[in-house]
């Protein structure tokens, strides 16, 4: 085999995963867009979304700058070399995130450390598979921790929220699949798509469910039980009120695939893969004697463009913020308001939350915003860092840390996804701050907003964990957590659990 052509057809799969979504996924996000009311919440972020998706097209940039673990899954021809796919692989790796077509995501789990280069014990992940045609199938699928952490596992019978109990049959799996969608609210990037597997055990169970990501968004599965579950399951999930980023809406779950094995007598699992939007996977077919892909995977149908798309009208009211911002004027914002912020804010994410609690801050954060960001950065010859993709990070991770930082250092406001927890609203309250919602995974149209990087702190962390200092211009957010104590993400989860117990009946027998 050629093994710099081979190594060449990997980068080239590892970019196309990274920066264009797929056809029938584009096919998808236009039909939620079109089922949205306009001028809500909802309709301004899948307007930022396909905005996003464009520009990430255009530039040849990560749609979101949670590049995910990397797991390949390869199927090869009896006699090929799977060593040397394995070492092609791992250098195609290196080189697109030196590139910055992929975010350094490799930690050590015991030392925290980041290798820098996307290599580490187990990563990437590569399955192989014999099979008896005369070409390699590689499948990519890059899927961020994002809507990784809103994975979840049921072990049949069980007692879900809202729905009761949930048997050792189909209806019983329904139940646990509606659940799934529940319990992800915006938190995952909605809206999402889901991998379901019915059996098997704890692993494989998972590993079935995550199979099912690979399947076409408009197949139909070929057992008419489950294809009569996946369509009721996209039904019903759409009426939860869930919506995109959470924020209440008609589009909560563009996809559901469900695959089923065997189990033994005592396990009984249902396992669902949540993917976001940003549903980054892509096959290439591989000829074994010269390494040059033969053919791409989900090319059929229409190639939808989002450039031509009228924009939804920008909303009425924006508050205008720069840093440092006073106690009078986060007390005067609502949930809902939409703010436009120029000037500078700093990155931080677990790691930097984690340190702030027994350290003193780098800089002086008093008055200042933080944003849960782990940015995709590249130096350019001169040694100047630029973002090449900075979309928000999931904030509740930082639920245990968030308010009692905010106190301790002066900061007023956070911007992140999905919402955060009680805790945090009640430090809101007290000490007069802010959360900010910003859209999940639009990586490139945020990072359009960011002018410059002014300074960096804690490397030892890694690039994604870092502090970055960075300064924005008419960078956009909506409040969904105010100093009153009031919370859209604990509205919208009330609301959509009282809509999830409508379907606690049974519907399949």
């Amino acid at each position: 085999m050629q093994l710099e052509q081979l190594e060449k057809s990997i980068y080239d799969l590892i970019t196309e995963t990274s920066t264009n979504l797929p056809k029938d996924v584009r096919r998808a996000i236009k039909k939620a867009k079109a089922s949205e009311n306009a001028g809500t919440r909802a309709a301004m972020s899948l307007d930022t979304i396909t905005n996003n998706i464009q520009m990430a097209d255009d530039k040849v940039s990560p749609i979101c700058q949670d590049t995910g673990l990397p797991t390949f899954k390869i199927k090869t021809p009896i006699g090929v070399n799977q060593l040397e796919i394995k070492a092609a692989i791992k250098r195609a790796i290196v080189s697109a995130t030196k590139d910055a077509k992929l975010r350094p995501n490799s930690v050590d789990s015991l030392t925290g450390a980041n290798s820098g280069d996307n290599l580490g014990e187990g990563i990437p992940v590569m399955k192989f598979e014999q099979w008896e045609k005369d070409y390699i199938e590689m499948k990519l699928i890059l899927k961020g921790g994002g809507c990784e952490n809103k994975n979840i596992q049921y072990s049949l019978p069980t007692e879900l929220e809202g729905l009761g109990r949930a048997g050792r049959d189909l209806d019983g799996i329904r139940k646990c699949i509606l659940h799934s969608v529940y319990q992800a609210q915006g938190q995952g990037c909605s809206a999402g798509f889901i991998g379901v597997g019915i059996g098997g055990d704890r692993s494989s169970g998972y590993d079935l469910a995550k199979e099912q990501l690979f399947r076409h968004v408009e197949d139909t599965n070929p057992n008419p039980d489950l294809a009569k579950l996946e369509e009721y399951i996209v039904e019903k999930a759409n009426t939860l009120g869930i919506g995109t980023m959470g924020f209440g809406g008609e589009a909560t779950l563009l996809g559901c695939k469900i695959g089923v094995m065997h189990r033994i007598p005592a396990s009984f699992y249902v396992s669902v893969a949540y993917n976001c939007w940003a549903y980054r996977r892509m096959a290439i077919n591989i000829n074994p004697t010269t390494g040059e892909v033969i053919e791409w995977h989900y090319q059929e149908g229409e190639k939808i463009e989002f450039k031509d798309e009228a924009t939804e009208e920008a909303p009425k009211k924006v508050v205008k913020l720069q840093a440092p911002i006073t106690e009078e004027q986060i007390r005067a914002l609502q949930v809902g308001d939409v703010v436009s912020i120029t000037g500078r804010m700093y990155t931080g994410r677990d790691a930097i939350h984690h340190h702030l609690m027994s350290h003193d801050a780098p800089v002086d954060l008093n008055g200042q915003i933080i944003y849960h960001c782990g940015p995709v950065m590249q130096k350019d010859d001169e040694g100047i860092w630029h973002v090449r993709a900075a979309g928000p990070t999931t904030s509740i991770r930082e639920e245990p840390y968030q308010g009692d930082i905010m106190k301790k250092f002066g900061i007023r406001a956070v911007i992140g996804k999905g919402g955060m927890g009680p805790k945090t609203l009640a430090a809101l309250s007290e000490h007069g701050g802010v959360y900010l919602n910003a859209i999940g995974g639009a990586a490139q149209y945020y990072a359009d907003c960011i002018k410059g990087v002014e300074g960096v702190d804690l490397m030892e962390f890694g690039i994604p964990e870092a502090m970055w200092h960075l300064r924005v211009e008419n960078f956009t957010a909506v409040v969904t957590m105010d100093s009153h104590g009031n919370s859209l993400h604990a509205d919208v989860d009330k609301s959509s659990l009282e809509k999830l117990s409508a379907y606690k009946d049974r519907v399949f027998n």
